[in-house]
């Protein structure tokens, strides 16, 4: 077991070097005040610098990350991050420009936020668009805002719900309630699909929108977007398009095209940004004309050559995000959009579903699929067949780990029983895929003849099977806490 830095601590050991004080010293008046002074050391860790390396370095190879293998996690698109995007926001006049710098002096910047969001509203068909939203729930809670700013800007007072499908992220209702709405769940029927009757049924004059991801979190594409779009704007709703699945349609479809009025975008996961460990995040909106009033302040806007921040727009529901939004995303995915280009940009879906329809290949003869069609750019499968003979989903999930391979998302969407959602990505090669095939036709066949290796795994990783419940009930991360 890795120590943690501080058992490593020895008095008088330094790992670092400072330069000499470029500021002068506090002269007699100037002092700080005695009651900001701290009382007592901070506990920091004295190591030397080859131990320090060493010890990060070990810490990093205990971990699974894209650069050791593929992450199969169904509708969070973890695809593999090119290098040439973290050069470009390592460039001096991104990385340091300061936010308060004067538009006059950051033309730079603002262009490249202007152009990146050109590029959105050319993959989205829609005509507004803000890069403030920080994650893909942050641009959910502000294309909801603008709903029901455009409803209470019409002086329309009554709609109150947002309707939902059951196979939706978590997010959604969650995003639209802090909004302020009810929400209201639709059914999916035997296809996985949005059950239209069932969407009729709640189409009023109290209904503000209709949030949908599509392709939906089943891999389907939703074959009768153009009747639900009719439907929801029939009776005065608006559409929303969940976007976290866009990886499936960009240069084939676009949201405008299937009547969506919003869609989020997540650049860290569509548009190759870091993604995982919390963030930082990026999920700007694209909105159709009649919602550009409502959008976050300010707006990029381009005079001849000269960009400015306009601030002038009364009917904005407000910053949503300080400055700029998490800048360093908005490079690196401008970065990744204008490397592949438009041609580029279309092959990047059309792999991920070939990826994704590959392996669903392989796959389906050993496990239960629940909608036995061609899928988009993800796929979902049932462990019901394994777990019949005493070993669950989450059990399968914990030995794909002893063969090298992170899981897949498990139990989403709640829709299909001891589901697993697999998302390959199109940055797999076919070599990558068959070796996760041959890990999951494995574990399948462990299960039918020494279930016991599944159900003790996983058992080569560091941390080995431990009680989940346990473990989340009895949570102590706190080393000081120990002491």
């Amino acid at each position: 077991m890795e120590k943690l830095i501080f058992e490593k601590s020895r008095p008088g050991r330094k790992g670092y070097t400072l330069p000499k004080l470029d500021v002068p010293e506090i002269k007699n008046g100037m002092e700080i005040p005695e009651k900001f002074l701290r009382q007592i050391d901070l506990p920091l860790p004295e190591v030397s610098e080859n131990e320090i390396s060493r010890h990060f370095v070990r810490l990093s190879q205990l971990n699974y990350s894209i650069e050791q293998g593929l992450y199969p996690l169904g509708s969070c698109t973890m695809k593999y991050n090119p290098k040439i995007n973290e050069v470009t926001a390592s460039l001096d006049g991104f990385a340091n420009l300061h936010p308060w710098t004067p538009a006059e002096h950051q033309q730079g910047a603002l262009k490249l936020m202007y152009e990146l969001g050109e590029e959105l509203k050319a993959v989205t068909g829609l005509q507004g668009v803000s890069l403030q939203p920080a994650a893909g729930s942050h641009g959910e809670f502000t294309g909801i805002l603008t709903f029901r700013a455009y409803h209470l800007d019409r002086g329309d007072v009554k709609r109150t719900k947002i309707l939902i499908p059951d196979s939706a992220h978590g997010t959604n209702p969650a995003s639209a309630a802090i909004a302020g709405f009810e929400i209201v769940n639709i059914k999916s029927n035997e296809f996985g699909r949005v059950d239209i009757e069932d969407l009729a049924k709640h189409c009023g004059e109290d209904v503000a929108g209709f949030m949908l991801t599509n392709p939906n979190t089943v891999g389907i594409f939703e074959k009768e977007i153009l009747e639900i779009g009719k439907l929801i704007h029939g009776c005065g709703g608006l559409m929303y398009m969940d976007g976290a699945n866009l990886n499936a349609l960009l240069g084939i479809v676009r949201p405008a095209d299937m009547t969506f009025d919003c869609v989020h975008i997540n650049l860290h996961k569509t548009f190759s940004t870091p993604h995982g460990g919390g963030g930082p995040g990026a999920g700007p909106i694209c909105v159709s004309e009649k919602l550009i009033p409502f959008l976050p302040r300010p707006q990029i806007t381009k005079e001849g050559n000269k960009y400015k921040m306009n601030m002038d727009l009364p009917k904005s529901i407000g910053k949503v995000h300080t400055y700029f939004g998490n800048f360093g995303i908005l490079v690196r995915a401008y970065t990744y959009i204008r490397m592949h280009g438009a041609e580029g940009v279309r092959a990047i879906s059309e792999n991920a579903i070939i990826n994704a329809n590959y392996l669903l290949a392989k796959l389906k003869g050993e496990f239960k699929v629940p909608y036995d069609e061609r899928c988009m750019h993800e796929f979902v499968i049932s462990g019901d067949y394994q777990k019949e003979l005493g070993v669950s989903t989450k059990d399968m999930a914990k030995r794909l780990l002893d063969y090298g391979f992170h899981a897949p998302t498990i139990y989403f969407p709640a829709i299909v029983h001891e589901s697993m959602l697999i998302e390959p990505t199109e940055t797999e090669a076919v070599e990558n895929l068959d070796s996760m095939a041959d890990a999951f036709l494995a574990i399948a066949k462990e299960v039918r003849e020494n279930p016991a290796i599944v159900l003790g795994a996983p058992s080569t990783t560091p941390i080995t099977r431990v009680d989940d419940a346990l473990a989340a009930r009895n949570l102590n991360i706190s080393y000081f806490g120990k002491r």
